[in-house]
């Protein structure tokens, strides 16, 4: 059971490379989310609310597997923080860029209640919820961004149309 918990807490170990396993969580959780990026959103979202549940288990026993608070190879959490950035992102691959830095910057940021949550929350709970944090804020910049694109593309059509006529 050790065994199972090590490989979904560490993202198939990738957590457990040397420089950055955030980082490296975050990628393969690109990887995974452009798998499930085509699902019906009622399964999307029933997988990403999954995974919060799991990943609170999970990182909780490797929190104590690996004998440190947050030790730096559980990535469980990043994959989650991917899943909840680019939630509006599924047809813009610039989006899917946008989205993996945005939340690469707020992850390590830790803006508030993330920073709170992440020095008086331990465990499983204190682990993933400041993930969710820098995921709920990195969606709301990426869907801002996409609508304000989206809006200004339509305006830039409308008016080359007319401009046709």
């Amino acid at each position: 059971m050790v065994h199972i918990i090590v490989i979904m807490a560490t993202g198939l170990y990738v957590g457990m490379l040397p420089i950055a396993p955030g980082l490296w969580g975050s990628a393969l959780a690109l990887l995974l989310w452009s798998v499930c990026r085509k699902l019906a959103l009622s399964i999307y979202v029933g997988i990403t609310v999954g995974l919060f549940f799991l990943g609170l288990l999970v990182a909780e026993h490797a929190e104590t597997i690996f004998a440190r608070q947050d030790a730096g190879p559980i990535v469980i959490d990043e994959v989650l923080g991917i899943f909840i950035t680019l939630t509006p992102a599924s047809k813009l691959r610039l989006g899917w860029l946008y989205g993996f830095l945005l939340f690469i910057i707020l992850d390590g940021l830790k803006p508030f209640p993330a920073s709170w949550i992440d020095t008086h929350l331990h465990g499983g709970w204190g682990i993933m919820l400041d993930d969710v944090i820098a995921g709920i804020y990195a969606s709301l910049i990426l869907y801002t961004a996409i609508s304000f694109v989206s809006k200004k593309n339509k305006l830039i059509n409308r008016n080359c149309k007319q401009a046709e006529n």
